[in-house]
């Protein structure tokens, strides 16, 4: 373990390489959680969900970046969120924004229940594994107005990780018990992005735009292209991201 994520002793294994199930989209936060992960000491198992999004470089971003970095195992499930709709990352017909929504309004690339389908998915695979340790990139500060990102969702879902699997139900003590853990959740960008450079995370190599081309490259005014431009400049270090020739 680094002396960097000794900052995150809450978070470390219960026993030497116990397994965690990881959230992984290809993109900043999430390679900044694996990395994290890893270093803490944990085996991490890395599931990325194709929903429907709008295009699929991100998790061709993901294959790559998971066997980069070592992981045990990488799951890819489909799921087609494209039949219910609602959201400007499942339906064409909706416009992604270019500018910035008002502030605590609920942004149209909001997927509904996305995260509590995506951290079921993790639970259920956790369960089968005999882990008790989830990692999800949630993140209250920069994050885009979504409900599923903050602080008293990750504690509701663990309560009801905790209360809805057979592994919950018979724990002898908290020790046995589910963790869902955000652990960037309270950081900004520019220090997630710090954290992730001393753990050698290649940024270059993630994809992060709503509607990055079929080569990963980044269109570079989406919000979520306009969050990590913003990152870098306040880390004071270049942007790696590769954008699209205009």
């Amino acid at each position: 373990m680094s002396k960097l994520s000794a900052a995150f002793q809450n978070i470390a294994p219960r026993k030497p390489n116990a397994q965690a199930v990881i959230l992984f989209s290809g993109g900043l936060d999430s390679s900044t959680i694996l990395a994290l992960a890893k270093d803490l000491g944990y085996a991490p198992y890395v599931l990325s969900v194709g929903y429907g999004q709008r295009h699929s470089s991100e998790l061709a971003a993901a294959k790559h970046i998971a066997k980069k970095m070592g992981v045990v195992r990488h799951e890819v499930v489909n799921l087609d969120l494209t039949r219910f709709g609602g959201s400007a990352l499942t339906d064409s017909s909706i416009d992604i924004p270019i500018t910035p929504g008002k502030e605590l309004e609920i942004p149209v690339t909001y997927v509904p229940a996305r995260n509590t389908i995506l951290l079921s998915l993790a639970l259920g695979w956790a369960e089968s594994l005999g882990g008790l340790d989830i990692f999800y990139g949630a993140n209250a500060v920069d994050y885009s107005g979504y409900p599923d990102c903050r602080p008293e969702y990750v504690a509701s879902f663990e309560t009801m990780a905790n209360l809805a699997t057979k592994a919950g139900v018979e724990a002898i003590n908290n020790e046995n018990r589910f963790r869902v853990h955000a652990p960037i959740i309270s950081m900004s960008k520019a220090e997630i992005i710090q954290l992730g450079t001393t753990l050698g995370v290649d940024y270059s190599q993630t994809v992060s735009c709503y509607q990055a081309n079929d080569l990963g490259e980044a269109c570079g005014e989406c919000e979520s292209c306009r969050l990590r431009q913003i990152g870098f400049k306040q880390a004071n270090l270049s942007d790696p991201t590769r954008y699209q020739k205009k």
